[in-house]
């Protein structure tokens, strides 16, 4: 089943196109990654999958209803948690919680076991009856979580959920989001953190300028990485000699030395890295090691904005 899905959805302010006919598909249960640089258009994305800001084109359908037609229904299914979250600093923490149950008219009795048990979820249990204030960022932001979470919603929109978090902080974030995704929960996570989202995604989505550049899983997108790839080779070979031999192989782009080993751009399967391997020994290179450097989401994410990957 599919939690979210736009078609071309697009949001204009004044002659400036901040979303560019976005269609996008997430499959419920799945920890879905929004990924571009700032200014890309994540945030107003997110802004409109919430309701907060109208489109200027296109649709959105939650679990395939549309949100022309009722948004209200629909908008009980969505947990919203903005890059900056606004606290009432003046309550206790539990107070806080209680106070948003009324907002979603929660029972009295059910409001009570809600709160305690969202406590215990985001590892706050042992603050409750502290002043939000004396909380530190990371347990602001934990809070903050735990807020969105109160109504018990299906689909989470999270814009930049870490950020400015320390370290520490980043990492009891994630273990968070990887426990609410272990619950069936679907999750869209905009952020510019790649490596981070690297970690948690099963599938992402990259905006650049507006527009959708990919969107699919995150097995999907290594596997067309991977037809343009980095091998380092160390050699007893002459170094010199064996670079002019390699820069004529069929998918060889650049090559180069690079401190004790040759880094080799090439591009191809499997099968033809077998032969590239088996024509530069038979061309009597003595390889003493021959390893693929990896290509991590940051290294993707530049050679799709760039239209290295198609």
């Amino acid at each position: 089943m599919i939690a979210i899905e736009t078609k071309n959805l697009s949001r204009k302010f004044g002659k400036n196109i901040a979303v560019n006919n976005l269609d996008l598909v997430v499959p419920q249960g799945s920890l879905f990654g929004l990924i571009g640089p700032n200014g890309a258009g994540k945030t107003t994305t997110i802004r409109m999958l919430t309701g907060l800001l109208e489109p200027s084109s296109g649709e959105i359908l939650i679990e395939g209803n549309s949100t022309h037609h009722d948004w209200r229904q629909l908008s009980h299914k969505i947990g919203y948690m903005p890059d900056f979250f606004g606290v009432y600093e003046d309550m206790l923490v539990w107070e806080y919680l209680d106070f948003f149950g009324r907002c979603h008219n929660l029972p009295t009795k059910q409001r009570s076991k809600v709160v305690e048990e969202l406590l215990d979820l985001v590892d706050l249990t042992e603050k409750r009856n502290d002043y939000v204030e004396s909380l530190s960022r990371g347990m602001r932001q934990r809070l903050c979580l735990a807020h969105t979470l109160v109504h018990d919603p299906q689909i989470l929109l999270l814009d930049e959920p870490a950020s400015g978090l320390d370290p520490r902080a980043r990492i009891e974030m994630r273990e968070l989001l990887k426990e609410l995704g272990a619950m069936g929960k679907t999750i869209i996570l905009s952020s510019h953190i790649l490596h981070e989202l690297a970690e948690l995604c099963d599938s992402i989505g990259i905006i650049e300028k507006g527009s959708l550049v990919y969107s699919g899983s995150l097995e999907d997108i290594k596997q067309k990485a991977l037809q343009r790839r980095t091998f380092r080779l160390r050699l007893i070979s002459d170094y010199e000699e064996a670079m002019q031999i390699i820069s004529n192989f069929h998918g060889v782009g650049d090559v180069f030395k690079n401190k004790d080993h040759i880094e080799v751009s090439f591009q191809g399967d499997d099968n033809e890295t077998a032969s590239f391997l088996s024509d530069m020994i038979s061309e009597g290179i003595r390889i003493t090691s021959f390893s693929e450097k990896a290509s991590d989401l940051e290294e993707i994410f530049m050679r799709l904005t760039k239209g290295e990957v198609s």
